[in-house]
């Protein structure tokens, strides 16, 4: 799974010695459960806050340390945002297992319960029609990436390539051609294997909407660290009921080995809470 994004307007807080950090909010179910489990370790134990007829899972913490720049400044470290995404991250997890739980944006923060509830009130039609969306459903997440190839590597089978070049020429001369044309013809079966893995990518998705309720493209991932060479060609996010996940999971691996065929490699994880299903609609606001 990929990290919820971080929305937050908050500008320094002199006069607030602790804001209220909002992690998600929940209906029905037992989500009492979560008094007192850990969040940041800067702030509080995590609480709820009644809402009405919903109720938000919130830690108070140092105004100070939750800042806009603080913020800015603990979030452009990558180690640090990993560390304040998994306790993100975790929270929800917690709360979804309680109860349908729309979870909303890491770092959404307001200046108090006060604050927070206004806010949030003013989005309780929009949450109870995302919990409605996503109760007793989950997030498949499926990826899918070329396979390197070495640049000798000949097209998918039946495509043509075009003339072969001639290795050599007797005399030395057409050398300059033959070559251009070996790197044309390797061009041409570069296209060839990137239209073969689209076209496998597009069977991927749609045999996978048929078994979800939702579905999402999202944008497609560069090259990953480490040399990893691979191109990205499918990023989607499946809204699935819950008594069919082990379909869906069924369905990829059927589709694996035809994929594969096609120089494609599909990964599958989940479930996951459904997080590009929900939008709760919140950003925080600490301007006092």
């Amino acid at each position: 799974m990929t990290a919820a994004p971080c929305t937050t307007g908050v500008p320094t807080a002199t006069d607030a010695p602790t804001a209220t950090c909002v992690f998600a909010v929940c209906r029905g179910g037992d989500p009492a459960a979560l008094e007192g489990m850990p969040g940041h370790e800067e702030g509080a134990r995590v609480r709820l806050l009644p809402l009405g007829s919903l109720t938000a899972v919130v830690q108070d913490v140092p105004a100070d340390r939750f800042s806009e720049e603080a913020v800015r400044e603990r979030l452009s470290d990558g180690a640090e945002l990993e560390r304040c995404a998994r306790t993100h991250h975790a929270v929800v997890s917690a709360a979804a297992r309680c109860a349908p739980t729309v979870p909303l944006p890491l770092a959404t923060l307001y200046l108090g319960d006060e604050r927070a509830r206004a806010a949030l009130g003013k989005r309780e039609q929009h949450l109870h029609a995302a919990l409605d969306r996503i109760e007793g459903r989950a997030e498949w997440a499926v990826k899918a990436y070329t396979v390197p190839v070495r640049p000798d590597t000949p097209a998918p089978a039946g495509k043509p390539e075009g003339p072969a070049a001639p290795a050599s020429f007797p005399d030395g001369t057409g050398s300059g051609r033959a070559y251009l044309e070996r790197v044309r013809s390797r061009k041409r079966a570069r296209d060839l294997r990137q239209e073969a893995a689209l076209r496998a990518a597009e069977r991927v998705d749609t045999a996978l909407r048929g078994l979800a309720v939702a579905a999402r493209r999202l944008r497609l991932h560069g090259p990953g660290p480490d040399g990893d060479r691979r191109t990205q060609v499918l990023n989607a996010a499946y809204l699935v009921d819950g008594d069919r996940g082990r379909e869906l999971a069924a369905a990829v691996g059927r589709l694996r080995q035809e994929a594969e065929a096609d120089g494609v490699r599909i990964e599958v994880s989940g479930p996951w809470v459904p997080y590009s299903f929900v939008d709760g609609g919140c950003t925080g606001d600490l301007d006092g």
